[in-house]
């Protein structure tokens, strides 16, 4: 082979080379940017039950409560000789993380209500089902788990005195609440609270509470943040 054929031949081989490593680096590129955020990442799947604007998606089912969007949060305000008042999820879930932030008057009880439902009571429709405690009295029960106007208390914090720290008083907390299955797990403000494992309820409404309060003073609980990731 005479030498400029010599070199015509290696001129071209190392082009070809180079394209090969070329589209080589291209795939590889690729991939690595497609693995980058998996996909199922800690913030995906998440929806917003409340907009921060006004209660699209809610219905009051009981009570006569005052229920209002005041600085993006949903205020809830007693009223004299009123019932416990619920807002609730126009929407039902089964499998779910829910979490939100909670903030209530120290002379007042609240409740997250999960998985719930209503029944007619005289002509009125009443909630009933699991309720997750919101509960700033010495007491300090927030974030056990009771079974409203059927059993009464499934998972209270009796002997759970680490469990019973985690609430603040006059501050916002952290709730998550995990329902799968038979299993429910509260935490508040990432402490570990209550673990019940019941299948009396597999799906139901979510729901914010006002308790009935004794004095005629206006007490109010604001809840923020409102969050929740349905699981399969």
């Amino acid at each position: 082979m005479k030498r400029s054929e010599l070199l015509l031949a290696i001129y071209l081989l190392a082009i070809l080379n180079g394209i090969s490593c070329s589209e080589g680096s291209t795939a590889a590129s690729s991939k690595e940017v497609s693995t980058s955020v998996p996909p199922d990442s800690p913030d995906s799947g998440w929806v917003n039950l409340f907009n921060g604007k006004d209660l699209t998606g809610w219905d009051q089912i009981e009570g006569t409560a005052k229920y209002a969007v005041e600085n993006g949060e949903i205020t809830g305000t007693t009223v004299p000789n009123n019932p416990n008042g619920i807002l609730c999820t126009k929407d039902t879930f089964s499998n779910f993380i829910l979490e939100l932030d909670v903030k209530v008057d120290t002379a007042l009880n609240s409740g997250i209500q999960i998985r719930s439902h209503t029944m007619d009571v005289k002509g009125n429709k009443e909630v009933y089902g699991y309720q997750v405690e919101v509960d700033p009295s010495s007491r300090a029960w927030s974030g056990g788990i009771y079974d409203s106007r059927r059993r009464g208390w499934i998972a209270d914090l009796k002997d759970k005195p680490e469990a019973q720290k985690a609430f603040r008083n006059e501050a916002w907390n952290h709730y998550r609440i995990y329902a799968n299955g038979d299993t429910i797990k509260t935490w508040i403000n990432n402490t570990p609270v209550a673990t019940l494992v019941d299948s009396l309820d597999s799906n139901g409404f979510i729901g914010l509470q006002v308790h009935q309060s004794s004095t005629d003073k206006p007490l109010k609980v604001q809840f923020r943040d409102i969050r929740i990731k349905v699981l399969e």
